[in-house]
């Protein structure tokens, strides 16, 4: 799996139907990602949403891991949670190898 980059050159902003596209999946797997926390949009509903930086590639790598693993949203949730955990500690072991 290709690693993603948070800060998006290219993309810095999508409301939740350009997200839908983005992604090619409907409005109900979006709305299913918010309500599990995977994505965490600006805005108070569907139409209103907009999508910044991390949560497009949250999105991006959920629908990778839906579509070649298979993962339902609570499996992607996990996944997810635990990929971001390791790089936070690959992160902190890279600081403490220069120290």
């Amino acid at each position: 799996m290709k690693k993603a980059r948070a800060n998006s050159e290219l993309l810095d902003c999508l409301t939740s139907v350009e997200l839908c596209r983005f992604c090619n999946v409907n409005e109900a797997w979006v709305i299913e990602l918010v309500e599990h926390g995977v994505l965490d949009p600006r805005g108070n509903s569907f139409e209103e949403w907009n999508f910044y930086g991390i949560n497009i590639v949250r999105a991006k790598k959920a629908r990778r891991l839906q579509r070649d693993l298979g993962l339902n949203t609570p499996g992607i949730a996990m996944v997810l949670d635990l990929l971001e955990e390791r790089e936070e500690l690959m992160r902190e072991l890279m600081k403490a190898e220069t120290v």
